[in-house]
Formats: structure tokens, sequence, C-alpha cells
């Protein structure tokens, strides 16, 4: 398993961005309007983490893992099989890939195909 983008959604994205910055010598960048204006960053070993604001007035903080998958689409059927919700189904972002968003366990959880 590898995560391909973890994204933090706060009220607080400079502070959020500033103390990971401190804390893993790392520089975000400017926001990405295609990743809902999020800061991003590169992971060491592969990967983005994103920090970004709410993007409605009703969505609250998380933090929420996507899943790198060769198969959006089965990856999808397979964590509806296993009890999974979906909450987004998958979604072209024109440049980054698609990702689905699914709830389980009380958590969020993301897939991302390139």
């Amino acid at each position: 398993m590898q995560i391909h983008y973890l994204e933090i959604v706060t009220k607080h994205v400079d502070a959020v961005c500033a103390a990971y910055a401190a804390a893993n010598a790392v520089q975000f960048g400017e926001p990405d309007a295609g990743l809902g204006n999020a800061r991003t960053a590169i992971m060491a070993g592969g990967g983005l983490v994103g920090v970004r604001a709410p993007l409605r007035a009703t969505e609250e903080p998380v933090v929420r893992p996507y899943w790198r998958v060769k198969d959006i689409q089965a990856a999808v059927a397979a964590v509806v099989q296993a009890g999974g919700t979906v909450a987004v189904e998958p979604t072209l972002i024109p440049g980054h890939g698609t990702f689905a968003i699914y709830l389980q366990g009380g958590n969020d959880h993301g897939l991302w195909q390139l």
C-alpha cells in the first residue's frame, strides 16, 4: 500500500503548513486550484501532503489518506463489497488523476488512480 495524497483540511492552513515545514524541513507551494487550493509538499518516499481550508461551511477538519490504486473502479467496488460507503464517486482532476472518497469505520478514506 502506498499513500499518493495525504489531505489535511483545517481552518488554520498557514499555521499547519508552518509546523510541518519546520518539523520536517519541507517547503509548501502556493495553493493548487485543482486540489481545492491545497498547499502541497512532497512526502519522503513519494506522494504529496496537501493542506487546505474547508470548501464549504459544513466541512469539518479531517485527515484523509488517499491510497494509490491501479484500477479505481475495481477498488471502489471492493470497498463497497467490504462494507464501505462511497461519499464521492471517482472524479477526474485534470493533471492529477482520478480520486474517490469512501467512509468506513468512522473514518474518511480516499483512493487515487494516476
